[in-house]
């Protein structure tokens, strides 16, 4: 009897002993589940941010770094431009490095020519074959504003597409670079300089919920009232480089391929409020200076309709030149003078006298608001 219930003992131990190592292997394989669950989860949210820190979300200046034929590069200035092979090097936010290789190449007219700027602008076209977060584009080409006379003129630029930024969403981001460059040959190389990447189109279309549009228009056909703020922003920074008829430094974006179209400014290193030493008026505006201001919207008899637009601009004011009065980047020098710049505009809009003369000039038939610059009309 004591043998039998001895076994009976053991047995029901066993049963016991299975019951709990079963219960631990459970448990073991749930936390492990759950711990690996959550890994892949908090990778995946890490990611997803890393993702979303684009290459426009901050107003930080990026270091990068190009290694690449730059003597050559630099000097191709004639003739079709040809792409290099350079590796782009950059940290993101959290200071993580990635180098990624891409195909370089000049572009544009006036500031490619050697006679008119120190270095030329590039283009950097990405590959999609790397498999970094996605930072910088998987594919497509972003431009690079290189400096024309002095990278002072960058930094004046750049804060132009800030200030339109503040204006409209509908509106080109731009991120300001301090450029290093090493040529694989050891050239001699100048020292690290500003320079600044501008949004992909496409991309500043899709952010606005719209597609591109590749047609021609009048502006007149183009959406009335964000034209009228974008012409009169021209007028601000004393641009004249621009024509909605000839997509001259304009892109056109709209909802759908056959809807109204909004018309999107670039390029402003030809405004009075850059003030680069080679920003000349087009001879046809009959101007002295690009620090003179010419609207070049279409004509407009009735002033109440900049109503609307005056009155965004008078809200804006504060904003306007705290960009300027805040930027650690310009010297004090540069703010007053563009201080002053912006008090001229001023006093134009709230002067109804002068904001009939003003913008009612294209309406005047011998004046030179409806000429066509030499270069723009096709032949």
């Amino acid at each position: 009897m004591a043998t039998a219930k001895t076994d009976e003992g053991l047995i029901f131990k066993w049963f016991i002993m299975k019951k709990v190592i079963s219960l631990i292997f459970i448990s073991c394989f749930f936390w492990v589940s759950i711990n690996a669950q959550t890994s892949v989860k908090t990778s995946f949210t890490r990611d997803q941010q890393i993702s979303k820190k684009g290459l426009f979300d901050s107003d930080e200046i990026l270091d990068i770094t190009m290694k690449g034929n730059f003597r050559k590069i630099l000097n191709n200035r004639k003739g079709e431009a040809i792409y290099y092979p350079v590796t782009l090097s950059y940290a993101d936010e959290e200071n993580n490095s990635f180098s990624i290789a891409i195909q370089v190449k000049t572009r544009g007219h006036f500031r490619r020519e050697n006679a008119n700027c120190t270095f030329p602008p590039l283009l950097l076209t990405f590959s999609g074959a790397d498999t970094r977060p996605a930072f910088f584009p998987k594919k497509n080409s972003l431009k690079l504003v290189m400096p024309c006379k002095g990278e002072e003129f960058v930094v004046h630029e750049w804060l132009v597409y800030k200030l339109y930024n503040l204006v409209t969403p509908q509106s080109f981001k731009a991120r300001l670079v301090k450029v290093t460059l090493v040529d694989i040959e050891n050239k001699k190389m100048p020292s690290p300089f500003y320079g600044f990447i501008l949004e992909e189109e496409k991309q500043m279309a899709k952010r606005n919920g719209m597609v591109e549009v590749k047609r021609k228009i009048r502006p007149q056909q183009t959406m009335m009232q964000p034209f009228l703020r974008m012409a009169v922003f021209e007028y601000l920074i004393g641009n004249t480089d621009w024509s909605v008829d000839y997509l001259q430094n304009i892109k056109l974006i709209a909802a759908d391929s056959s809807a109204e179209a909004i018309s999107v400014p670039y390029d402003f290193d030809l405004s009075g409020i850059v003030n680069s030493p080679y920003a000349k008026p087009a001879p046809e505006l009959q101007m002295s200076s690009v620090r003179e201001r010419r609207y070049r919207g279409y004509c407009i008899k009735d002033m109440s309709l900049f109503d609307s637009t005056v009155a965004f601009y008078n809200r804006m004011k504060s904003d306007i030149y705290k960009l300027y009065e805040g930027c650690s980047l310009i010297d004090d020098k540069y703010k007053k003078k563009t201080a002053k710049f912006l008090d001229e505009f001023y006093s134009v809009i709230n002067d109804p006298k002068m904001l009939q003369k003003e913008f009612g000039y294209p309406c005047n038939p011998n004046g030179t608001g409806n000429v066509i610059i030499k270069g723009l009309r096709e032949d």
